[in-house]
């Protein structure tokens, strides 16, 4: 294709490696080029999709010149960097969350509004199937009136240097979800334990209230592990109906109430796209691309990002003050 968007990810980590692999495979974009800090590990995986390696950021705007930059770094290292690209004008897909700080995160949409950019981020839970069709249904009325929702998702600990990664990092995906299907979050009221790391709040308990009435609950751990089954679940309930999304890509099922039958989807034998989660991303590349390529907002902009933080934020400090806290 001679319109394939040039593409550069910034980062080597685990899931940096998803973003090398959909843009060396898609056939409308090119990897010009991959960003890290280490030289043996950026160019072996370079080699590994062949494409070039870099160690310095303008080093690879001035060389690769990229249409569209990711950003796939550790959770604590965001801000400078994605600062530093948007001020050189550079269109951005970040992964999350997208900074720990408030005015961090004000900063970056400043910046990204002064310069006009698509400024992107990767809540890539919304495009899993199974939330897929669950918004769907509650947006048809399905369901009725939402009275209220339940979010619970843990696994082993991904340890940084704040007292509230699991929160932050994790549990953005659950702020981002109940509020995509569910509508703004207005108060939270919450309860965090330290007991297996003193200092740092591994699992935490949070009650909602959303702007329709609604009540909710989020349950986010580091205390777990992923090998479980039911390691995710999604409950929506409404005057109607009820909702489940299991795994985030493993299952939804709808019931009526007073039915005893239920509708299920699954993924089917053949369909192994729709039930893997690193395809959620997939996904979300096709319609970020999509709004890119037609000078359109992002699907989901960086200001969702800054959403889940400013919850988050409330969150922590309803535990600090043991009072509900206003969002």
């Amino acid at each position: 294709m001679d319109d394939r968007l040039r593409v550069a990810v910034v980062g080597t980590g685990a899931w940096a490696a998803q973003h090398a692999r959909i843009f060396s495979r898609r056939r409308d974009t090119d990897l010009v080029g991959i960003v890290g800090r280490d030289p043996d590990r950026t160019a072996a995986r370079a080699e590994a999709f062949d494409t070039t390696p870099f160690t310095d950021v303008d080093a690879m705007l001035d060389e690769a010149r990229p249409d569209l930059v990711t950003v796939c770094l550790p959770n604590e290292a965001h801000f400078a960097p994605t600062l530093h690209l948007l001020g050189r004008g550079v269109p951005l897909l970040v992964e999350k969350p997208l900074v720990f700080s408030l005015e961090e995160a004000d900063a970056l949409l400043a910046e990204a509004e002064a310069q006009g950019l698509f400024f992107a981020i990767n809540l890539n839970h919304r495009y899993a199937e199974p939330v897929a069709r669950a918004k769907a249904a509650i947006d048809a009325g399905e369901l009725g009136e939402v009275v209220f929702a339940t979010w619970r998702f843990g696994g082993e600990a991904n340890i940084g240097t704040s007292p509230h990664a699991n929160l932050i990092e994790t549990q953005v995906h659950g702020i981002d979800m109940l509020e995509h299907l569910c509508g703004p979050i207005r108060s939270v009221a919450a309860q965090m334990t330290d007991m297996t790391l003193p200092g740092t709040f591994t699992t935490l308990a949070v009650a909602l209230r959303f702007a329709s009435g609604a009540v909710g609950s989020l349950v986010g751990t580091y205390d777990s592990s992923y090998a479980y089954p039911d390691t995710h679940l999604v409950e929506v309930n409404g005057t109607r109906g009820r909702l489940l999304i299991e795994d985030t890509v493993k299952r939804l099922t709808v019931s009526r109430a007073g039915e005893a039958t239920r509708s299920v989807w699954e993924a089917g034998y053949f369909d192994d796209e729709a039930r893997t989660f690193e395809y959620t991303f997939d996904r979300h590349v096709e319609a970020a691309l999509a709004a890119f390529r037609a000078g359109e907002a992002p699907p989901v902009h960086a200001r969702a990002g800054r959403r889940a933080l400013e919850v988050a934020h409330a969150i922590i400090r309803s535990h600090e003050t043991g009072e509900r806290v206003e969002v």
